[in-house]
Parts: structure tokens; C-alpha cells; sequence
């Protein structure tokens, strides 16, 4: 058994779960690095990461650099003295910096490679309508997410889980993959699968504007399978048009019912306690949303304090 020497990599709440893990699995964590401060909401207050917050917490040694080839910096990665390298959810490393620890550089990703290689492959799943997931150990190459396969472990995706709820669960199932795989190095057992490059693998695109704007021409199930993937963050949206207003709205925990109708896409149906918006074949029931410039809120509390009329349609 090789003791090891881990330098880890991380930046969001994801990342953090599996950081506890290894720190309290007692492994010798020489450094952590993490992207630096940044100014973050409406008064662009600097905030720090997830995970710089955690390693100050437990005062391990902390790096933020801004150039990941800076020379300062890779001279004082070099002193770590790291054997290995644990990566979830950073950025794209040079070569120079995968390359530096004699056992490698693993990363932690968030899907069953090669399916959803990118930025969003949590979300990416549910909206495509998957029925399972996984997460993947893989050592790093020079692509994003194509380095040889440790391990992969899967978990199925509930008819009606959001992104928020299968965000924890995996990162759960990554925390014992991670002690897999360094039980793995550590005992030079490793086996190492490469990924078969074939038409039928899908991207996990990042996430923007354009792609988390509903589109109404899709089937109902589509529509819940795209906001239920973006839910809590960073949330589908739509327009919402009534008469003379129109609204920026996001929507979050919706039920479709499927169901034959003569009523126009988009068209919104509400009382004092319940809205619906007419899909191809059927409606979505929709139970929590934000208008803007107001907080998230039930339908319920909604309608208390604004009435659509009947002329209201989701564009």
C-alpha cells in the first residue's frame, strides 16, 4: 500500500461533500485548490467558493490562482510534494498540472462516461428524460472528460426527482466512488477502462438563457423533464403575457397530466389556487414560481395577490 500525498480541486457545494469524505477518511490532504474570490449577487459582494470555504474551516493549505499556468504557481503545487491528484468540478487543467503527480490525476465526474461529457451533466440527464445516472472516476488526458475509466457506479433517476434532489444523492454515490478509487491507487490495483467514442454519445452543454427557456412545441412530459432539470437552479423559464403585461417567469415544481384538449398552446388556466398551462397533450400543473423582482412562491401565494385573466398565455 503507497501512502498518498492528495492535492484536491474543487470549487462548488458538490465538490465539498466529497472534500469531507477524504478528510475524514483520514487521508493526508497536502493542498487544496479552488477558484479565486469573486464578486457574486445584486450588490456584487465578494464571495469565496464552497470549497475554500471548507478548507479554511479545517485549516488545510490553500491555493487560488487565476492562471493555472502561472509559474509561482505550479512552483508552489510542485512543493505539495503530491502523489496524486483529486479533481470534482474545477476547471480544465494543462497538461503541465495532470502531468505532475507520480499516480496521476483522477476526476470525479457526474454521469456515466462517456454519456454527458461537459459543464451540466446532472441537469442534462433529467431533461433528456434518462431513467438512470451514475457518477465516474477517470484519470485525466488532454479533452474534457475522455481520460480512462476507474470505476462507475449507477443509481436510477425518479419519474419526478429534480435536479436539486439528484445533485445530492449523487454526490452521496460520488463520495464512496472516490474512496473506491483511492483504495484502488493506493493498493496498485487499478484497472482502467478507455472510452469508446461512438454517434450515440450525448453532451452535457453549459447551461444559458437560450437553453433553459421553455419551449412550448415540445410534448407535455418534455416540458416537465426540462423544468424539473432545472430546478432549483438555474431554473426554466418563460414568458408569461397577460393583455398589456408581460413577465419573465421561472417556473419550478410542476406536475404534467396528460390529457386530450382543443385549447391552444400555452394558454393559461387559473383560479384562487390553481394554475395550468395547456400543452400539446395535456397541462402542467404548475405549484411554485418567480415572478420578477419577487421571491419564489406558491402558486397558491401567487393568486393571492394577482389575478391572470383569460386572455393570459405562456410564450
Amino acid at each position: 500500500m503507497e501512502k498518498l500525498k492528495i492535492v484536491f480541486m474543487g470549487t462548488p457545494d458538490f465538490a465539498v461533500g466529497i472534500l469531507d469524505t477524504i478528510y475524514n477518511n483520514n487521508y493526508d490532504i497536502v493542498g487544496v485548490i479552488t477558484a479565486p474570490d469573486k464578486p457574486a449577487g445584486r450588490g456584487q459582494k465578494v464571495s469565496m467558493s464552497a470549497v475554500k470555504q471548507y478548507a479554511l474551516e479545517k485549516k488545510l493549505h490553500l491555493l487560488q490562482p487565476t492562471n493555472l499556468k502561472d509559474e509561482n504557481f505550479l512552483a508552489d503545487l510542485k512543493k505539495l510534494e503530491a502523489n496524486l491528484q483529486v479533481i470534482v468540478a474545477f476547471r480544465m487543467l494543462p497538461e503541465v498540472v495532470w502531468k505532475m503527480p507520480k499516480l496521476g490525476t483522477f476526476n470525479l465526474h457526474a454521469s456515466l462516461l462517456p454519456q454527458y461529457r461537459g459543464a451540466a451533466p446532472i441537469n442534462w440527464a433529467i431533461i433528456n428524460g434518462e431513467t438512470k445516472t451514475g457518477v465516474t472516476t477517470f484519470f485525466i488526458d488532454d479533452k474534457i472528460d475522455t481520460g480512462a475509466m476507474i470505476l462507475h457506479k449507477e443509481t436510477p433517476i425518479e419519474n419526478n426527482e429534480t435536479v436539486g434532489e439528484l445533485h445530492d444523492r449523487l454526490m452521496l454515490l460520488g463520495c464512496d466512488a472516490v474512496i473506491e478509487t483511492l483504495e484502488l491507487i493506493s493498493s496498485g490495483e487499478v484497472n482502467t477502462t478507455i472510452q469508446v467514442e461512438n454517434k450515440e454519445i450525448k453532451t452535457a452543454y453549459k447551461l444559458n438563457k437560450d437553453n433553459c427557456k421553455i419551449d412550448w412545441s415540445k410534448k407535455g412530459k418534455e416540458i416537465h423533464n426540462h423544468i424539473r432539470g432545472l430546478n432549483p437552479y438555474p431554473a426554466a423559464w418563460t414568458f408569461i403575457k397577460d393583455n398589456d403585461n408581460e413577465w419573465n417567469v421561472k417556473l419550478y415544481d410542476v406536475i404534467f397530466e396528460n390529457e386530450s384538449h382543443n385549447y391552444p398552446v400555452g394558454k393559461i388556466f387559473s383560479s384562487k389556487k390553481e394554475l395550468k398551462i395547456a400543452t400539446h397533450d395535456g397541462f402542467l400543473s404548475i405549484n411554485s414560481l418567480q415572478f420578477p423582482g419577487k421571491r419564489k412562491m406558491t402558486t397558491q401565494e401567487l393568486l393571492n395577490g394577482i389575478q391572470l385573466s383569460d386572455n393570459s398565455i405562456a410564450l
